[in-house]
């Protein structure tokens, strides 16, 4: 879902049509609340994971490389 919000984000940036691609946004947006009220339906309770967690718990880049001096 990432690359398709990236590619309308690319896509309106340029000043370019991002009908297709903002209707695909949109429909993977339903399936994943479809999923989910599926999920809560099923006696699911927890609390689900949002992108800040998914931001905190990603390693940092630099993080395995050496410092250079």
């Amino acid at each position: 879902m990432a690359d398709v919000e990236a590619s309308v984000r690319d896509l309106v940036n340029r000043d370019r049509d991002c009908t297709e691609r903002a209707q695909a946004q949109i429909d993977l947006r339903r399936k994943i609340n479809l999923l989910v009220s599926e999920w809560k339906a099923a006696g699911g309770g927890e609390v689900l994971p949002d992108i800040r967690n998914r931001v905190r718990l990603r390693p940092l880049k630099n993080e395995s490389r050496p410092v250079r001096r």
